[in-house]
């Protein structure tokens, strides 16, 4: 990843209003920062949520709080806990969400 045309910033989350992303079951909300070339994000998944696509895109995701499972579509699923994180390179293993009873998020992409 290289950083571009992101000025040292400080971000206060509580007042960056979140936006709903439906799963194929429950709710993203996610709290987005776009600078430069990247975007940061909080992102809260609903107990029960399901990612209803699979993703390409390259993250670092850090869990925060709750239990994150992550599927990758050839076949190995990951459950991350709170302190635990994943990073992935863009088109490298497609990869969806979805946890039982919720979970919090930091990621970078």
């Amino acid at each position: 990843m290289q950083i571009l045309d992101v000025p040292f910033c400080i971000t206060d989350w509580s007042t960056v209003i979140p936006t709903a992303h439906p799963g194929e079951t429950g709710t993203a909300w996610w709290r987005t920062l776009e600078i430069g070339n990247i975007r940061v994000r909080i992102v809260e998944y609903s107990p029960g949520y399901l990612a209803d696509h699979w993703c390409s895109r390259g993250h670092v995701l850090l869990v925060l709080e709750g239990e994150l499972i992550t599927e990758l579509q050839n076949g190995p699923t990951h459950v991350l806990k709170p302190g635990s994180s994943y990073q992935v390179a863009d088109n490298d293993a497609p990869h969806r969400s979805r946890t039982k009873t919720g979970a919090k998020l930091f990621i970078v992409d």
